[in-house]
């Protein structure tokens, strides 16, 4: 048998910018991500692509055609795709004004018009363009109701920019977004939303945080003072969340958690991602993106053609060590040694929403 060869391998850049400035450590620069991704390899297998958030110091969202087209040799010139990309819509919240909604709305319109160009480039095969709500837990739960029906009008707004350039959107679930700060919560906002290119995008270091019910604890699924090693529970947890969330999963991040919340910079306190072999890592990261990448019966659901690794606010000092991304490599060639599959190289694939 072939070794697999799918889902494609990517390593997200934006971890050169989240976190980074505002008092914080200064960012590391778009080229230095591209090329530590690209000098990453594992016995021979290296990265397949990376994956981009469209904001600066990296990039400029209003960027010309001619732009995208520079961006996309520079990449292909390391033999790299690109994939799902990050709208900058933090200046226009999901649940502002009429005014921040329509910011947010054509952040998207402009996130997909790159997405497009990228795609016709022949570089972007594959991939979504990443949202959330640009909102506080905090503000959302001063007016649930009213808060996610602006939410949810905005989405749609948004999918249905998106859908008029053949994209698919893919909401983070993250604890510090309001509307989408607990698995429950997120669910209620999807089906809310109820448009065929809305989906989400999981993180492990993110979703193991839903588990435990921060910013929402009436959601929690693990219980009060939870003994890590008590593998058996955690993994019923998992079960539950990933039941109710993965049949709208078009997004896939692999990532390390030690159970606690993390923030730097201007980035909300959120899920902290560890390096890949942080001993105090809570996930047997192999093993549990199989609740993301298999169904109940433990068939594939080939539901994204590739996965990503998020490793955001990482010290510099480790961001710039090539042994950090080799062992990020190493660890996303065992989620696809246990969980891939192979398909001919050049097999003609069709991108639909």
């Amino acid at each position: 048998m072939p070794e697999n060869n799918f889902p494609k391998l990517h390593n997200a850049t934006w971890p050169g910018v989240v976190g980074k400035g505002e008092n914080a450590e200064p960012p590391i620069s778009f080229d230095t991500m591209l090329d530590m991704t690209a000098a990453a390899e594992v016995d021979g297998v290296k990265f397949d692509g990376v994956d981009l958030g469209l904001f600066e110091p990296h990039f400029d969202i209003n960027m010309s055609d001619d732009d995208i087209k520079r961006l996309a040799d520079k990449v292909a010139a390391k033999n790299l795709n690109i994939g799902s990309l990050v709208a900058p819509i933090w200046g226009g919240p999901a649940m502002g004004s009429k005014e921040d909604r329509a910011v947010f709305v054509d952040m998207v319109r402009k996130s997909c018009h790159i997405g497009q160009v990228l795609r016709d480039l022949g570089v972007r095969p594959y991939g979504i363009v990443r949202i959330d709500s640009a909102s506080s837990p905090q503000e959302w739960e001063k007016n649930p109701v009213e808060n996610s029906k602006l939410i949810v009008q905005t989405f749609q707004e948004a999918c249905d920019v998106a859908a008029d350039f053949g994209e698919r959107l893919a909401a983070e679930g993250e604890i510090c977004w309001g509307g989408m700060h607990s698995w429950r919560v997120m669910l209620q906002t999807l089906e809310a939303v109820n448009r065929p290119n809305m989906g989400f995008q999981a993180d492990m270091a993110h979703t193991l945080l839903y588990l435990m019910g921060y910013n929402h604890p009436e959601d929690r699924v693990l219980p009060e003072n939870f003994d890590w090693n008590d593998r058996a529970t955690l993994t019923d947890a998992l079960k539950t969340m990933t039941k109710a969330l993965r049949p709208w999963t078009i997004d896939f991040h692999v990532a390390q958690n030690d159970g606690t919340v993390f923030g730097s910079g201007s980035h909300d306190k959120t899920g902290r991602h560890c390096q890949a072999l942080d001993p105090n890592g809570k996930l047997d990261i192999a093993v549990d993106a199989g609740h993301w990448l298999r169904n109940e019966n433990g068939e594939l659901t080939k539901a994204f053609r590739h996965i990503c690794w998020d490793g955001c606010m990482f010290p510099n000092e480790v961001m710039l060590k090539q042994q950090t991304w080799n062992d990020i490599l190493a660890t996303m060639i065992k989620v696809r040694q246990m969980h891939g599959w192979y398909e001919p190289e050049g097999a003609v694939v069709v991108y639909t929403i």
